[in-house]
């Protein structure tokens, strides 16, 4: 099983898009540094990506659950605030 448990603090502004032709109907992304300063790139999907534009901002700290793709960016299936 591919969890992932990360926490740290938001680092970027929330970038939040509306896809087209695609199961998922929006996007959000965002970076998040962690406690050894690497910064990892999440990305949540539909009702979690508008949680997190409407909840997160720069400096906020955060632990998230989700899964890590192909390309190392987290997707977000939890936020715990």
């Amino acid at each position: 099983m591919n969890l992932v448990y990360i926490q740290g603090k938001v680092v970027s502004k929330i970038d939040f898009k509306f896809i087209i032709n695609s199961k998922n109907i929006s996007i959000a992304i965002f970076k998040v540094e962690l406690r050894n300063k690497s910064v990892v790139i999440v990305k949540a999907y539909n009702e979690m990506a508008d949680y997190c534009y409407r909840k997160l901002n720069e400096g906020r700290g955060v632990i998230i659950e989700g899964k890590l793709n192909t390309k190392l960016d987290i997707i977000c299936n939890k936020i715990i605030i």
